[in-house]
C-alpha cells in the first residue's frame, strides 16, 4: 500500500501547493480591487452597466475630456485599455515594463507610464493621451515643433517624448535646455534624436510664450 506523504499541517489546513500558488498569483489583483471598492459589491450597489465576474468589470474612464466605458480585467494596464479597448493607439507600448516611457500619458496632468498603471487604479482621474493634445483639429505647439525639427525617427518613442515635453511647457513657460533634458530624462530614444527633441521643445516654448 502506498504511503501517504502529505504534510500533516497541509492536511489540517486543506491548502494544497497548487491552491497556494493560485492564491498568491491573485494577491496583487485582489488588493487593487479591494482598494478600488470593487470587491464586496453586489449587483444592486454597482452602477448601471457594470458587472463583476470572471470576465472583468465595466469601468468608466475620462479620457481626453470624454467619458468612455471599458470592460477590463484586474490585470489590464491603462496602456492596454487605451489601445485595445478604446482604440487610442497613439500611446505606444515598447518595453512594457516602465523603463522607456514611450507609453507616457497624463493622469490628472501628471505624466505616468501607462504600461505600469492598472486601469482599475485610475478611478475618477482624468487621462490625457497624445491624441488629446490637439485642439479643434490643430496640433499642439510641441507636436508641430517635432515635425518642423525632425524630432522623430522610428516614431516609437515620439508620443511619450511629446507628452513629457508638453507637460514641461504646461508648468514652465520659459524652460532652459537643462530643464528640457530633465523633463525627458526617462524617455529613451533608440534612434538618438535627443538634440532634435531638445531643440523642438525649446522652439515650442517660444511659440507658447
Amino acid at each position: 500500500m502506498k504511503e501517504d506523504n502529505t504534510n500533516e499541517s497541509q492536511k489540517n489546513t486543506g491548502i494544497s501547493r497548487r491552491g497556494f500558488l493560485k492564491g498568491a498569483g491573485l494577491t496583487t489583483a485582489g488588493t487593487v480591487m479591494l482598494q478600488s471598492g470593487l470587491l464586496g459589491k453586489d449587483k444592486e450597489t454597482i452602477a448601471a452597466g457594470e458587472e463583476v465576474g470572471i470576465e472583468g468589470v465595466v469601468i468608466r474612464l475620462k479620457v481626453n475630456g470624454k467619458m468612455h466605458s471599458a470592460l477590463v480585467e484586474p490585470r489590464d494596464t491603462l496602456a492596454y485599455t487605451l489601445r485595445e479597448k478604446l482604440g487610442l493607439t497613439g500611446t505606444k507600448v515598447v518595453c512594457d515594463r516602465g523603463s522607456c516611457s514611450a507609453c507616457t500619458v497624463w493622469v490628472d496632468n501628471i505624466p505616468v507610464n501607462s504600461c505600469s498603471t492598472l486601469a482599475l487604479e485610475v478611478g475618477d482621474s482624468e487621462v490625457t493621451t497624445v491624441e488629446g493634445l490637439a485642439k479643434d483639429g490643430k496640433l499642439h505647439p510641441v507636436q508641430e515643433a517635432f515635425i518642423e525639427h525632425d524630432a522623430s525617427m522610428c516614431g516609437f518613442c515620439t508620443p511619450g517624448m511629446v507628452m513629457s515635453a508638453a507637460h514641461l511647457l504646461e508648468t514652465n513657460k520659459n524652460p532652459s535646455l537643462a530643464d528640457v533634458k530633465n523633463a525627458t530624462r526617462g524617455n529613451l530614444c533608440r534612434c538618438g534624436t535627443y538634440p532634435h527633441v531638445f531643440k523642438a521643445t525649446l522652439e515650442a516654448a517660444k511659440k507658447m510664450s
